[in-house]
């Protein structure tokens, strides 16, 4: 019997090494490898930009975000995605739950006036709906888009319509609870990418840029639109515009860019970013960490932030153009422009050419919820690397 024991140990962990090692070998390792880079990269500048409250927690809630994060990666990277996306009609049911939870007192405004946070009890961190809404939203679109090339005319009216029903449908109910324009504005861009990739005709979106832009000129004129979101469009032009209150925080931005200048000031060492005065860089370890990074780095560091973001994109529409199904190939570019459009209008509201409207920098900003969301949908575009390899390379 004692000797049988130690054979039985030793299978056992032999076991437990050989899942494991199924599981990273299944899994994109250069893509993982990039998101973790950039993960701890924001890390760390989360690290110096929080160093002025005196606690850690935001280090280590970041920290544990990733950790988990990357254990969703190596799991959903082992999921069949054209098997997922049968389970359609229960993700369209999810997200509207999801949005619809804002309205109950688990919605709560997380700082930033938008109801678009859920505060569970017991939880430790707030969860934004959105972030996963956005990978269901992307995975029904695809399958969308793929029924319709296959089964119908994609470029039919009926068809348009019954594509923009389902986009304006999600919009207009998430915004209308949560005030949360930004992200309202990534489901559009999603939508717009995804369908360009599907085959949609130009004419489609040069109409829908008239009727966008015509129903925005309504909008303004009949000022259905808020003034504080006017002033920040309005503040694009004129930067010397209410520059202590409406154009305070791209100011402020700006300001702690140039003080970089090539190589920075240190971390640990931004003279906004270390300040614990409430008239220094709001915000600067979430929407505006890119402001941080200038100051602190200089503009090398935000050339390597943005290497890294640029690095990952190219990685998802690598294995989009090698995936083997249709659905998979959509899925992965809605995953890039999701990063694609946080990333431009984030750096943009950093640089003073975009408005505030409160995207963070994907990997780099902090939020728990974000980061274990985005590992996630990296993680359905290693599945999708996965299964496009010949068999004898899986």
């Amino acid at each position: 019997m004692r000797s049988v024991r130690p054979i039985h140990r030793r299978t056992a962990v032999q076991r437990i090494r050989g899942f494991l090692g199924d599981i990273f070998r299944q899994a994109d390792g250069i893509l993982l490898a990039l998101c973790c880079a950039a993960s701890l990269f924001g890390i760390v500048e989360i690290a110096s930009a929080t160093h002025y409250m005196g606690t850690s927690r935001h280090v280590i809630v970041q920290a544990g975000a990733l950790a988990i994060g990357v254990a969703v990666y190596l799991l959903v990277s082992m999921a069949d995605l054209n098997e997922l996306s049968k389970y359609w009609k229960w993700m369209v049911l999810a997200e509207a739950v999801l949005i619809l939870l804002l309205k109950t007192p688990l919605g709560a405004e997380g700082g930033t006036g938008n109801r678009a946070w859920l505060d569970i009890p017991g939880f430790p961190v707030n969860i934004q709906p959105a972030e996963i809404v956005k990978l269901l939203f992307t995975v029904v679109l695809a399958r969308q888009l793929v029924w319709l090339r296959e089964k119908r005319n994609l470029n039919d009216f009926s068809s348009v319509a019954f594509l923009l029903g389902h986009v304006l449908a999600l919009v207009g109910l998430y915004y209308m609870i949560s005030g949360d324009m930004g992200s309202a504005l990534v489901f559009l861009f999603v939508f717009v990418c995804m369908s360009f990739a599907a085959g949609l005709k130009a004419r489609w979106f040069a109409l829908g840029l008239a009727v966008g832009g015509a129903g925005f000129y309504l909008l303004w004129n009949e000022d259905k639109i808020s003034d504080y979101m006017k002033q920040r469009f309005v503040l694009l032009f004129d930067h010397t515009m209410d520059p202590q209150g409406v154009g305070w925080q791209q100011n402020r931005s700006l300001l702690a860019l140039g003080s970089g200048q090539w190589t920075g000031q240190g971390l640990f060492h931004g003279t906004q970013t270390q300040s614990p005065y409430s008239v220094s860089l709001p915000a600067r370890h979430t929407d505006f960490i890119f402001s941080a990074i200038g100051e602190e780095l200089g503009l090398l560091g935000c050339v390597a932030a943005l290497a890294l973001l640029t690095a990952i994109v190219i990685r998802c529409l690598v294995v989009a153009y090698r995936a083997k199904s249709r659905l998979e190939t959509y899925v992965c570019v809605g995953m890039a422009s999701m990063l694609i459009f946080q990333t431009v209008i984030n750096v943009g509201m950093c640089l003073f050419l975009m408005p505030v409207i409160g995207l963070t920098l994907p990997f780099f900003s902090y939020g728990g919820s974000s980061i274990v969301t985005l590992f996630l949908a990296m993680g359905v575009v290693s599945g999708v690397q996965k299964r496009s390899l010949p068999e004898w390379l899986r």
